[in-house]
């Protein structure tokens, strides 16, 4: 059931609209998302903990939401914002509403909200923190005060809260055939967010492929004799998470093959030397160019990140691989003297497109050239 909601935001700015899902107040910092598809997978998404994502597309939910799209088992944002909520679904895969989906998955939602001006505010201003409240404008002070307690993504590791608790090992490939590739390579994927589909495509190009916890130690890691080690993406800041970028100097340090995307990237950048910051407003859609600067190769790629590589702060060792065309900020690097790289977007199409999925095969030539 639809019921009064507010959105607040720290400039002060008040936004009257439709709320649903769960009948629960909500923090976490407003970010704006350009992707015409792909809100399940989206909303699923470990690496939108903490974050309020309002969608520019103004058909969400209009498909429903079915069994087979989450990337993970949660909806791990903190609430969404729409333009406009669609009374009927429709959809052959469908089993169920956005409404329903956000309200088992105890997540609020916001709609009637005019979200070109929100995109507008949030373009020109930055990302902001924010609120979305049940109730009016009587509910204002309650939001308020939950707002003032949020201390905003900087600095934040949220990547130790997303991770699995228990090491698993995966076994499906990509989605509708499950293809798998046939060999005996054995991947470590580092869990500090991952989606299901990265696993997927990992089991697909690369091998045999063990999902362990973000904060796992070196010795435990070796004890499965991974051939590769998978970086994934995740939320929240990457400097803090110390114990990662230590762990990734000593797998460095014995050349083992590594790949990382997203907040993988930033954590093999950071244990290479380089530096980290905030973005003003990140790069959020399955839209964004980005080019290979070797070949000079423009790609459509999926983005999800507020923060970035420093390109300034990369030593003699890294080479920069991609750049973004929209901010010219960095989107890969590569180490010259170690077998590894990393990719800033995510590049497996879920949502997006499938341009860069080719990342994965060079994973798999790597840890070949490298055994």
């Amino acid at each position: 059931m639809s019921f009064p909601a507010i959105l607040v935001l720290e400039d002060g700015t008040i936004i009257e609209g439709i709320g649903f899902g769960v009948k629960e107040l909500s923090v976490g910092e407003i970010v704006f998302n350009t992707s015409m598809s792909g809100y399940q997978e989206i909303i699923t998404d470990p690496s939108y903990a903490k974050q309020i994502i309002a969608f520019t597309h103004p058909h969400i939910g209009n498909t429903g939401i079915n069994d087979e799209d989450n990337e993970s088992d949660s909806i791990h944002a903190s609430g969404i914002v729409i333009k406009d909520l669609p009374d009927h679904f429709s959809n052959w895969r469908a089993t169920q509403s956005l409404n329903s989906f956000l309200e088992s998955k105890k997540t609020i939602g916001i709609s009637n909200i005019d979200t070109r001006a929100l995109t507008t505010r949030l373009r020109d201003n930055g990302s902001l923190k924010a609120c979305i409240a049940p109730g009016d404008k009587d509910s204002l002070s309650i939001a308020q005060d939950a707002l003032k307690k949020f201390s905003g993504l900087e600095g934040l590791d949220l990547a130790k809260e997303v991770s699995t608790q228990n090491s698993f090992s995966w076994d499906e490939g990509t989605w509708p055939n499950y293809e798998e590739v046939k060999n005996e390579k054995l991947i470590v994927a580092i869990d500090f967010g991952v989606k299901k589909n990265i696993l997927r495509l990992l089991r697909k190009h690369v091998g045999k492929v063990q999902v362990v916890n973000a904060e796992i130690c070196f010795d435990e890691l070796m004890q499965f004799k991974p051939d590769g080690v998978f970086l994934s993406n995740g939320p929240g800041d990457p400097e803090p998470c110390i114990y990662a970028i230590e762990l990734i100097q000593r797998l460095l340090d014995i050349n083992m093959p590594i790949f990382g995307i997203c907040l993988g990237h930033q954590l093999l950048a950071l244990s290479g030397g380089c530096k980290t910051y905030k973005m003003k407003f990140g790069h959020h859609g399955a839209n964004h160019p980005v080019q290979d600067i070797a070949s000079k190769v423009v790609y459509i790629t999926s983005q999800n990140h507020g923060f970035a590589v420093d390109f300034s702060s990369l030593p003699k060792n890294i080479e920069p691989t991609h750049i973004s065309l929209f901010d010219q900020s960095l989107q890969g690097i590569a180490f010259k003297d170690k077998p590894a790289f990393s990719f800033q977007g995510h590049p497996e199409a879920s949502p997006g497109p499938h341009e860069l999925e080719e990342l994965f095969i060079k994973f798999n030539l790597m840890i070949d050239k490298n055994a």
